[in-house]
């Protein structure tokens, strides 16, 4: 039987979301529980792996089992086997031809930058913070360059192991609300570090050190070098995949 589940973490204290043999990653905290759970070992996939310091609001997986248990049972006896940074917010029966990482058709992620004089104490693990007044605006207006399939190299990070720098951006926005600026943008899939890189370019943007056009002709190109910093991790957070309904998953990850 495969199950999928839809799983929310904190990833400050994880390097990752990939098992690693030299420190704590969310995919291993969640095999352990799951196997305890299952009474058997347990190996998951996820849509998208996340990096150290990153956060999901959904992360969806899926894993075999021969174990009989109601979902229920494997929402809440999971959750009681994981640390109180991560926890299953669903579980849900799939077909046994239904694959976490090649069914999703789209991923999304939101950036949070806290643009204020002073930097953050209780949002410090959730957000990344500007100093200098930006403009959200301008940042918008900029990243509109970026629809579309093209080719990130510019964004991209040197140990990216994709094999082809080629990405459909097909949605990202940048508004302000209050004194926060908030990107979020959706693609069929991203490249290492591709979101940090193209926020931490749009704050250039931002702080008018750069104009609107500057983007564009990252892009156009393709040298990451040219490109502004990596924004910190913190500010990340992977909000999930989507499926075609097809799959019978919740609305939240189903288009």
């Amino acid at each position: 039987m495969r199950i999928a589940l839809g799983i929310e973490y904190d990833g400050t204290d994880f390097l990752g979301w990939q098992r690693l043999s030299h420190g704590r990653s969310v995919q291993a905290e969640m095999e352990a529980a799951l196997s305890f759970v299952a009474a058997h070992p347990v190996e998951v996939t996820c849509a998208g792996r996340t990096d150290a310091g990153v956060h999901a609001r959904c992360q969806v997986v899926h894993f075999d089992t021969g174990a009989e248990r109601s979902m229920r049972a494997w929402t809440l006896g999971t959750n009681t086997r994981l640390p109180p940074a991560v926890a299953v917010r669903w579980a849900c029966p799939v077909a046994d031809d239904f694959h976490a990482r090649y069914a999703a058709r789209a991923r999304r992620y939101r950036y949070v930058i806290l643009n204020r004089p002073a930097r953050p104490a209780l949002e410090a693990r959730y957000v990344g913070w500007e100093r200098v007044a930006l403009d959200a605006a301008a940042m918008h207006q900029a990243a509109q360059a970026l629809l579309g399939e093209r080719d990130f190299s510019a964004f991209r990070t040197i140990a990216c192991q994709a094999r082809s720098p080629m990405r459909e951006l097909r949605e990202i926005g940048v508004a302000r609300e209050g004194d926060k600026v908030i990107v979020e943008v959706e693609a069929n899939a991203f490249l290492h570090h591709m979101v940090r890189n193209i926020v931490g370019s749009l704050l250039v943007v931002g702080r008018g050190e750069r104009p609107v056009r500057w983007i564009a002709e990252l892009l156009a190109g393709r040298d990451r070098s040219a490109a502004g910093p990596t924004a910190p991790a913190a500010g990340l957070t992977f909000l999930g995949p989507r499926y075609p309904a097809q799959w019978g998953l919740p609305d939240e990850v189903s288009r």
